[in-house]
């Protein structure tokens, strides 16, 4: 068994959505009708989304995580997430994963969801 070697310095540890492709606005737009039920904001707005990437055949790929590891929905939410993208046109397959790192932290809300749950 091998160990796991370090990332490049300079690597990302999200790795970059496909936000030049086509879909791309209308696959967070359906990520965005998926809410947390402990939180009233939606995940993306909450940062739990971290990638969104879609290949030339329009399947898409969503890394995303929880707020913590012992989240109550842990094993339904990427099935919910999976439920909002596929009916988008042009959409031809959906995997969801869930990863725990970087784990979240509410730095990644956007100013939106901070300013819902009173943070500003």
């Amino acid at each position: 068994m091998t160990e796991a070697s370090p990332p490049l310095e300079g690597t990302p540890l999200i790795a970059p959505s496909s936000t030049d492709h086509p879909l791309y606005d209308q696959v967070v737009e359906a990520c965005r009708t998926v809410y947390d039920p402990e939180i009233p904001v939606n995940i993306y707005d909450l940062g739990l989304v971290y990638t969104v990437e879609i290949n030339d055949q329009n399947e898409v790929r969503v890394v995303m995580t929880l707020t913590a590891p012992g989240c109550p929905v842990a094993g339904e939410m990427p099935g919910w997430v999976a439920e909002a993208v596929e009916p988008v046109a042009g959409v031809k397959h959906v995997d969801v994963d869930l990863t725990w790192d970087p784990p979240w932290g509410m730095d990644m809300m956007s100013d939106e969801a901070r300013l819902e749950l009173g943070f500003m």
